[in-house]
């Protein structure tokens, strides 16, 4: 499974947000879009699901023209995980992940004991269960931000496509999710995630896009984009990136912005 923006021009009726954008995640691959407020990523995420038409190139998934599937069949391939929200509706856990079988169900259809079992699993796999019958609007962002990671599972999808998945969430629940993110890559999903930590690209990407403006400014493995030169052109600070030793060996690398000596 491969889902491919191709010189892709993007944005909205009469205002164009990105120009010539090409990149591609696979299965079992992380690829980590980096870039300031404003520089297109959500309308990008947008345009990548099909929610948007392409204003220019195309998006393919597996070599097709996403223009040519169905939204049933986009979304029996492709998921979406949103930043953790508050819902205006009392649903519990449960049912908020068995909405991931949506793409599944026919008009008028209910959920089946297939679904509800594929819900399950979900569940357990993000450790959840305990938490099934809770109210999703009175558990934490954390807990929250699993669930919507359970639904994507739920939809049994072969892409998830995250949106900031560690916004607004404590240092412990951001480990968390990326600990998820890590692990649903290996067990073969693909996985492209924005977010505002370069940090967390070094944790679990194999690739880093960084948009800057609407356009593809940088493109590769993490230690190969990420520099002090990359990070000054898209956020227009002083970052040095060195390596850290870890405790059970090896070496990671970490971004140290250089605040100016006062």
């Amino acid at each position: 499974m491969r889902l491919e923006a191709s010189h892709l021009d993007f944005g909205y009726r009469g205002h164009r947000v990105g120009s010539d954008v090409s990149l591609s995640v696979e299965a079992g691959h992380v690829l980590c879009l980096l870039g300031p407020n404003g520089s297109g990523k959500t309308t990008l995420f947008k345009t990548l699901l099909g929610l948007l038409p392409a204003q220019g190139g195309a998006v393919l998934m597996n070599g097709v023209d996403l223009s040519a599937f169905r939204r049933s069949e986009i979304a029996r391939q492709v998921s979406y995980v949103p930043q953790a929200h508050a819902a205006f509706f009392p649903f519990t856990v449960r049912e908020v992940v068995v909405m991931g079988r949506t793409a599944h169900l026919g008009m008028f259809s209910s959920p089946s004991r297939r679904d509800r079992d594929a819900a399950q699993a979900a569940l357990e796999r993000l450790r959840l269960t305990a938490l099934a019958d809770a109210i999703y609007t009175r558990i934490s962002g954390g807990e929250r931000q699993l669930t919507l990671i359970a639904r994507a599972l739920a939809q049994d999808a072969r892409i998830v496509v995250m949106d900031e998945p560690t916004a607004n969430l404590d240092f412990g629940n951001q480990v968390r999710v990326m600990d998820h993110i890590k692990a649903l890559a290996g067990s073969g999903m693909g996985v492209l995630l924005s977010t505002h930590d370069p940090d967390q690209a070094f944790v679990c990407a194999d690739q880093v896009a960084m948009l800057h403006s609407g356009r593809l400014v940088r493109l590769g493995e993490p230690r190969e984009a990420i520099n002090s030169g990359a990070l000054r052109e898209i956020y227009n600070v002083e970052v040095a990136v060195m390596q850290v030793p870890l405790p059970g060996g090896g070496e990671r690398s970490v971004c140290i912005p250089l605040h100016p000596s006062r």
